[in-house]
């Protein structure tokens, strides 16, 4: 007889760790005076991800004058300009050799956005720039905090962050970490800061691997699941376009249900239907070992990003 769907659940449940997430929670709309914060925020590096945090900031009131962010070159820095406007300072360091530095002059917090092979680099570059209580955040993966304070000047505060790609658009997930330097005011801002792209979740450092497998790597899963609907639609008598429209808007509905109610289990419970449609595809699912090759593609990934944790350190640049 197949296994049901929630004897199956029951059972994986029990198999599961202890939940050791510290804490999360959606920040706060940032301090400000008037409707803007203060806080003087360099981006260095401003690609996809720093330029979403930034565009997140000038979307909830952050002062543009506030705003400082670098990039390589002049096609960059006019489409950033396009995106964040004429009046947050952009620095081209290609034109300027000490661009990153003045960026990093007198800021409050400063966001390393550079690819991870590039991060020692840049934190030794900037070292000499920055204020004692400056907060330097980098959003690299791989990069851990103590390669980061082996480049920084003793007792820099820094934040380590695990974004996901929906931060791009206002939901994503943004792990961080700590090193015990960062005040606990100064964990608030950095908090009000990335809060303005999703839903702030503070982890310890030796769970960013796990992070990266649920998180980080995520939206990729959820992605997957839509080609391999679509791809099934097309088996099913769908024309590729229709079905790639059902499966990818019904993966994108679900995902909207589960940001206005995260208890999965009850979503699921509410649209299953005994001896139902969908109770016949979910136990088809868990008899084919959804779960467990989930987890096993989960683990392939933390392991990956420990891996990838011992290429970019502080003696191997």
């Amino acid at each position: 007889m197949p296994t049901t769907v929630p004897a199956m659940l029951e059972g994986y449940a029990s198999t599961r760790p202890p939940h050791t997430v510290q804490s999360s929670r959606r920040a706060q709309a940032p301090h400000t005076e008037g409707s803007t914060m203060t806080a003087t925020i360099a981006f260095l590096g401003t690609g996809s991800m720093n330029g979403s945090i930034a565009a997140g900031l000038l979307a909830a009131g952050h002062d543009p004058a506030h705003i400082r962010a670098t990039v390589r070159s002049e096609e960059s820095r006019a489409a950033l300009a396009q995106r964040l406007g004429d009046k947050v300072e952009i620095i081209t360091t290609g034109g300027e050799a000490d661009g990153n530095h003045k960026a990093t002059a007198h800021a409050d917090v400063v966001l390393l956005g550079v690819k991870p092979y590039g991060i020692v680099e840049l934190a030794r570059d900037i070292a000499p720039a920055l204020a004692p209580n400056a907060v330097v955040v980098s959003v690299a993966a791989g990069v851990t905090l103590e390669t980061l304070a082996e480049c920084l000047p003793a007792g820099q505060p820094i934040v380590r962050c695990m974004p996901n790609t929906p931060s791009s658009v206002g939901k994503g997930v943004l792990a961080i970490s700590t090193t015990d330097s960062v005040k606990d005011e100064q964990k608030k801002l950095v908090e009000e800061v990335l809060g303005t792209v999703g839903l702030v979740v503070e982890v310890r450092e030796d769970q960013m691997d796990a992070v990266t497998a649920v998180s980080g790597s995520g939206p990729a899963y959820a992605f997957l699941l839509a080609e391999a609907m679509a791809a099934a639609g097309e088996k099913l008598g769908l024309d590729a376009d229709t079905a790639l429209k059902l499966a990818s808007a019904t993966v994108a509905g679900a995902g909207f249900l589960l940001d206005t109610n995260p208890d999965a289990p009850a979503l699921r419970r509410a649209v299953t239907s005994p001896n139902g449609t969908t109770e016949r595809a979910l136990n088809t699912f868990v008899d084919g070992g959804l779960f467990q090759l989930t987890e096993q593609a989960m683990r392939a990934c933390a392991e990956r990003s420990a891996e990838m944790s011992q290429l970019y350190t502080a003696d191997g640049d």
